[in-house]
């Protein structure tokens, strides 16, 4: 499809954006699936297409925090495991539910993560100084990141903010480590998806890889963000993103 200079400008724009927002909490996808559509895109074909930004700017941030020394890389397996076979079921379950199911279900998991800030803060941003857990260590976690991964499999969208309640949660990691193993998690949800939307020639590369391009960006300032930023605002943070993603699934047709 032909592409101006507006609609370039839209996505590295709306791209970097996202960037900064996925690697420090979820929800960028709010910005970057309208503007693809803005496009003249149908939604089946922005979703897919949307995806080549979220595996670049899911590989920029999974390197910057591993370069910082932030990414638990002796447990990642065992984290990934659950993760993707709940992502698995997921994706089976949403291939015969209901589509009316989807709204609800991603307004209640956004509401309850604001909730959870607000009132439980020490869930989801353990104190500093709490030492983290293994997953052989916590069988509640296998529980926590199977559900990420089914929502992320059913729903997809907002599951940054569900997989940083389990890692947090469960397995007590700080929010910079936390979302540091959420990127990697995304990184293998997106790649087994795009895999499946290029054999169904769902991807436009064109605007995918200028889309990509603004989220390498915001990935790569977003790491440098985290690194530095107080464990109280990257809370605060994340608790705005939740209401944001309040408002996108009350607006989602």
């Amino acid at each position: 499809m032909d592409i101006s200079l507006l609609q370039i400008l839209l996505l590295l724009g709306t791209g970097f954006l996202a960037g900064i927002i996925n690697t420090l909490a979820g929800g960028g996808s709010n910005l970057t699936l309208p503007a693809l559509m803005v496009m003249g895109m149908p939604a089946e074909v922005a979703n897919a297409t949307n995806r080549v930004g979220v595996l670049i700017q899911g590989m920029t941030a999974v390197s910057g925090f591993r370069h910082h020394g932030k990414l638990e890389t002796d447990d990642t397996v065992p984290i990934l495991i659950p993760s993707v076979i709940g992502g698995l079921l997921g994706a089976a379950g949403a291939a015969y539910a209901p589509a009316t199911w989807i709204k609800p279900l991603l307004l209640g998991t956004m509401l309850t993560m604001a909730l959870v800030i607000l009132l439980r803060p020490a869930i989801i941003a353990p104190e500093p100084g709490t030492p983290s857990r293994k997953v052989r260590q916590t069988p509640s976690s296998w529980l926590g990141l199977g559900l990420a991964g089914f929502y992320g499999g059913f729903v997809q969208a907002g599951v940054g903010f569900v997989l940083l309640a389990a890692l947090a949660g469960t397995l007590r990691y700080d929010l910079v480590r936390a979302n540091a193993l959420k990127m990697l998690c995304t990184v293998v949800f997106t790649l087994v998806a795009l895999i499946l939307f290029i054999a169904e020639d769902l991807v436009l590369w064109g605007p995918g890889l200028i889309l990509a391009f603004g989220t390498m960006f915001g990935a790569h300032l977003a790491v440098k963000m985290a690194i530095k930023a107080k464990p109280e605002t990257l809370k605060w943070f994340l608790f705005i993103m939740t209401l944001c993603g309040c408002v996108a699934a009350m607006a989602t047709d």
